[in-house]
């Protein structure tokens, strides 16, 4: 599945080069330009112009990322038994994705070009520090109010389950104020968990997928469900949230307390701290680069912009461009150091005394999943974030990881 994967990808990929290659973006900026004075916006106007050009860019690239979208929900996913969205129910989620994106994208977008404007000789710095706010206040709200828009969240009931977690939580000291399972069913049976929230406010977020007693696609259809039933108000039909597998999804209690072992044990031992770190750290140094390559007029001749330096556009030939190489690079640096941090967790989940039924899990997981145990070392280690399987349970049955 992975390869079919990759396959999509490398077409995508190939297709923006193409853009590139033929001009797009000069093309799209005058498009933009042309608009802007119809409207009564000159020249003068460049931070309107620019918000008019990342529209229009970001709906081109909606519009021809869309058959590359349906091919892997409907064919690669579809063909592995993943997909659990009707037609309807993909393209009024792609729209709704496409809205809220601009509503976010659009006002912060502004906002940075004006500061990088008004910034005089540091406006790095500020733009910086406005970027770090910015990710900071949509980390906090994404669960509350962007997420609910997509997906339904609704409290744990109270049981077992949620106690155990609660106990679980106490005796690491994590602050936890809220347990959520979102019905993940509904659009993928690929499954889940998280936590989020700052200080003394954490939530943790199941998918329903990741319970084996709340998975939909564990349950029976009704008899009377055929192709021609109602859709109900998300745009599924009735077989469509009930659809079954031939085999159970998701794991039992123990193994989902191993889960949330493994996920805690990042926030226990700093991960989620340090990976914030490295983050800003790099989007400092990034901007910093940026505020002394954008006085370099060659490179805006060098993707067709010969009498102009538009800020924004700017900052697209900077970030994705030339500082291409070193995103690489920087890639490979964290994913070295993510896998680091996954043998870390599982680590201290087997502390907690959980090393068994994560090891169980992991399994299962792995197999509704689809996951290939065995990957080549040398791909691995470029591209995947998370060690292979076999390595995991390896390092479980370690004592030296004790």
């Amino acid at each position: 599945m992975k390869e079919e994967t990759w396959k999509s990808l490398h077409i995508s990929c190939w297709n923006q080069g193409v853009i590139l290659l033929f001009g797009g973006i000069p093309y799209l900026w005058n498009l933009s330009g042309v608009f802007c004075r119809r409207a009564g916006f000159g020249p003068e106007y460049e931070i309107t112009q620019s918000l008019v050009f990342l529209f229009l860019a970001t709906l081109f690239s909606a519009l021809t990322g869309l058959p590359w979208s349906l091919y892997n929900t409907f064919v690669i996913e579809e063909k592995h038994g993943f997909n659990q969205q009707t037609l309807g129910f993909f393209m009024k989620d792609a729209i709704k994705k496409f809205v809220v994106t601009q509503c976010i994208l659009l006002p912060v977008t502004s906002l940075l070009l004006y500061i990088i404007k008004i910034g005089g000789d540091y406006f790095f710095i500020y733009a910086w520090l406005f970027t770090l706010v910015v990710s900071l206040v949509l980390v906090t709200i994404y669960a509350d109010y962007i997420a609910p828009l997509f997906d339904k969240f609704i409290p744990l009931p109270e049981g077992t389950l949620k106690e155990e977690i609660e106990v679980m939580a106490k005796n690491i000291d994590f602050p936890l104020t809220k347990v959520y399972v979102v019905e993940g069913s509904k659009r993928s049976s690929h499954s889940n968990a998280y936590f989020y929230g700052f200080f003394k406010n954490k939530r943790i977020v199941l998918f329903d997928t990741l319970l084996e007693e709340y998975s939909m696609l564990n349950k029976e259809p009704p008899e009377e469900c055929s192709s021609e039933s109602p859709k109900s108000e998300d745009g599924e039909s009735p077989e469509t949230k009930t659809k079954v597998r031939n085999k159970k999804q998701g794991c039992k209690n123990e193994e989902v307390l191993a889960v949330l072992g493994h996920e805690l044990g990042h926030w226990k031992l700093g991960h989620t701290v340090k990976n914030i770190v490295i983050s800003q750290m790099n989007s400092f140094l990034c901007f910093f680069l940026f505020a002394v390559l954008i006085g370099q007029k060659e490179l805006f001749a060098a993707f067709g912009f010969y009498d102009s330096q538009p800020t924004l556009i700017g900052l697209m030939i900077i970030f994705q461009f030339i500082f291409s190489p070193y995103n690489e690079v920087l890639s490979f640096c964290l994913t070295v150091l993510s896998r680091r941090f996954e043998f870390q967790a599982d680590a201290f989940a087997k502390k907690l005394g959980k090393a068994k039924d994560l090891y169980s899990a992991l399994i299962k997981l792995n197999k509704d999943n689809l996951g290939f145990p065995v990957s080549d070392w040398l791909f691995s280690m470029w591209h995947y974030s998370h060690p292979p399987l076999l390595e995991r349970l390896q390092a479980l049955q370690d004592s030296k990881q004790d």
